[in-house]
């Protein structure tokens, strides 16, 4: 695994990240057949406004961007702040994006491992996180860093 170093945020790079999770999402949405083009970007800056995804810096917040070798950007991973459910505390992770020159080199697991260790430094004891039935290669990273499925959505098509 490449080694990374991992810093927080600053409020501007967390307003560029968040729109660009934003536009990724609402891109997922109008793939996977939930949303239509023409409004997919405006619910999907909704859902983050509405979320408790509000912002680097409130209480609780881990938004960190991962820098790999000769300083070059490898990606950006963010979770808020934790919340109990049930009998245990978890966080949700949002994120994790490597730039297209980095992928396939170890960076996507250098960050999931940094955001697991900052959420353990929080005290959760889970890190959830969603992924879209089609992305088989972040399936691929969850499911070999020991992330189990908990709830599955699945659809067929009837026309």
């Amino acid at each position: 695994m490449p080694e990374i170093t991992v810093r927080p945020m600053t409020e501007a790079e967390f307003a560029g990240w968040q729109d660009d999770l934003a536009r990724a999402y609402a891109d997922e949405q109008v793939q996977s057949g939930n949303w239509a083009p023409g409004e997919a970007l405006a619910r999907a800056r909704e859902a983050a406004r509405r979320g408790s995804h509000r912002g680097g810096t409130h209480p609780g917040c881990c938004s960190s961007s991962g820098c790999g070798q000769a300083g070059s950007e490898s990606g950006a991973s963010g979770s808020p702040s934790s919340t109990r459910r049930g009998l245990r505390t978890r966080a949700f992770l949002y994120d994790i994006e490597v730039d297209e020159p980095h992928r396939g080199k170890g960076y996507g697991r250098a960050l999931l491992t940094a955001a697991e260790e900052a959420a353990r430094s929080r005290g959760v004891s889970a890190l959830e996180l969603n992924v879209f039935g089609g992305n088989a290669t972040s399936i691929g990273l969850y499911e070999s860093a020991g992330y189990i499925v908990v709830q599955q959505q699945m659809r067929t098509r009837l026309t």
